[in-house]
């Protein structure tokens, strides 16, 4: 099995090598380098080609979305998994705007963080359920009118459902008894709605502006 090479950016040295000697004991993840700012990763990042950067959303004098950025404009395949003690909403869809793939709160389990670093560098998207759940929580109703006009059915309620816990479509398509190929048919029907070609920008879009109504269960009757 080829061994998943992860950069670590976090300001916080007790926190970075505690996490690097945790994930080391999994055999097929390799921590190559760990870096604290923004500067040190990106040249980290270059001569390395890790498969993952695991970043934290505070590093002191700076943001995780400055590395964000700049990954975006040289490494636009990179793929990042931001770590975070918590977020506000506005952070959490500006990471997810710079390109994050996934965000993980730092007191979740392990097992959460080995699945996260999983689904990410298997090309999905990841958010910790917790951090979703708050996001969420946190939207106004949407206004009438021009989200009610692109209303979800039902089935696009539950596939979405299923992306935003972090599913593949395969174990999407297990819950619901369906096909892979028509779960990734409902997917591309969620895309041409949400106006949007990958998952991260579809959960983005989600919270930042359907969670009210796109995410709300049916009525009965």
């Amino acid at each position: 099995m080829h061994a998943i090479r992860i950069l670590m950016v976090d300001d916080h040295g007790l926190f970075r090598e505690s996490l690097s000697r945790l994930l080391e004991t999994t055999p097929y993840i390799r921590v190559v380098a760990q870096c604290t700012n923004v500067a040190e990763a990106l040249s980290a990042f270059s001569s390395l080609s890790p498969d993952l950067v695991l970043l934290d959303y505070d590093l002191g004098a700076e943001q995780g979305t400055t590395l964000l950025v700049e990954l975006r404009k040289h490494h636009s395949d990179a793929k990042v998994l931001m770590l975070t003690a918590g977020m506000s909403q506005v952070a959490a869809i500006s990471a997810l705007e710079c390109g994050a793939r996934g965000i993980f709160l730092k007191h979740s389990s392990h097992e959460q963080l080995l699945s996260a670093i999983h689904r990410i560098t298997a090309g999905e998207t990841w958010i910790d359920p917790l951090a979703l759940r708050t996001l969420v929580s946190r939207r106004e109703a949407p206004t009438k009118g021009r989200e009610g006009s692109r209303a979800l059915t039902t089935r696009q309620k539950e596939v979405m459902r299923g992306i935003l816990d972090g599913f593949t479509n395969k174990e999407i398509g297990l819950s619901l008894k369906l096909s892979e190929s028509s779960i990734k048919a409902v997917i591309q029907e969620l895309f041409q709605k949400a106006g949007v070609r990958t998952r991260s920008q579809l959960v983005r879009i989600v919270i930042e502006k359907h969670s009210a109504d796109w995410l709300k269960p049916d009525e009965e009757g």
